[in-house]
């Protein structure tokens, strides 16, 4: 396992008393992220959860914000631009994009898991302007051409 990367996190006022997002098991790749407020999101409706962080992710990383399996499971509760991005520049306030694709309301109360973050690196790319592409065997066929 490589040495933990850290990431400076300020609470702010709304999220005193809640827990910092952690892992739950030695080998989870994603931390727990609770939400700091109480909303009810309705059938086919999208909220921004209130985290009540904000972060100093370090150059070079990003953190993704990924879905609760339990959660998208059981109720239909999942983040719809997975995974999110949280760049390494922005310094406002860590909140959660839900949507409900459930078939009845889903309340959230102040601290409960509503996403998991994972800390990735980010690699910039380069772009190199061409005339034309090298062939490959699939070439430009795409869309469910490489099988069922």
């Amino acid at each position: 396992m490589n040495d933990p990367v850290t990431v400076q996190v300020k609470r702010l006022p709304h999220g005193e008393g809640l827990a910092l997002p952690h892992y739950t098991t030695a080998g989870a790749a994603g931390m727990d992220v609770v939400s700091a407020e109480v909303v009810s999101i309705a059938p086919g409706a999208r909220h921004a959860v209130a985290t009540g962080l904000a972060l100093a992710i370090p150059p070079g990383y990003e953190i993704q914000v990924r879905p609760r399996s339990g959660l998208a499971l059981k109720h239909g509760i999942t983040v719809p631009n997975t995974p999110g991005t949280i760049d390494s520049d922005y310094r406002g306030e860590l909140k959660i994009i839900l949507i409900n694709h459930g078939h009845e309301a889903f309340a959230i109360d102040r601290g409960d898991r509503v996403a998991q973050l994972v800390l990735a690196p980010v690699i910039q790319a380069q772009w190199n302007e061409v005339q034309q592409l090298g062939d490959t065997a699939r070439g430009a066929d795409g869309f469910g051409s490489t099988g069922v």
